[in-house]
């Protein structure tokens, strides 16, 4: 773990693609099914679209970092970033002519840290959009 731990210090996109992997495994052992991961489109990006065992859809904004420093991590989806993630999923929706389903939006955090088991923290329905 250590060579990779390395690895992932000195290289933020690669965390960030390491983060959402720990994050849709942790889901899944939660009893969630995956949607899809990074979709992209005019509108934004959203991370993962899991289906909870209710039937829920669910957005989840994914932070992944090598530290916390002075804000928590999950302070830096601001209100111009969650308006973007909600724009996205209603795209998102429409395009996949999904209605009449219930929807949340989670915020994950993962802190690698320097060393020990990375810090994952999972905010339920983090926002309302």
């Amino acid at each position: 773990m250590f060579l990779i731990r390395r690895r992932l210090l000195s290289d933020r996109a690669a965390l960030g693609r390491w983060g959402e992997k720990r994050c849709e495994r942790f889901l899944k052992s939660e009893g969630m099914r995956t949607l899809t991961r990074n979709y992209a489109c005019k509108m934004g990006e959203l991370d993962l679209v899991m289906v909870d065992r209710d039937g829920t859809i669910v957005f989840v904004e994914v932070r992944s970092r090598a530290r916390e420093g002075f804000v928590p991590v999950e302070a830096t989806v601001t209100p111009a970033k969650r308006e973007r993630l909600s724009r996205t999923a209603r795209y998102f929706l429409a395009v996949h002519k999904i209605e009449d389903r219930p929807l949340r939006f989670d915020v994950m955090t993962v802190i690698l840290g320097r060393e020990g088991p990375p810090q994952i923290r999972h905010y339920e329905n983090a926002f309302v959009p």
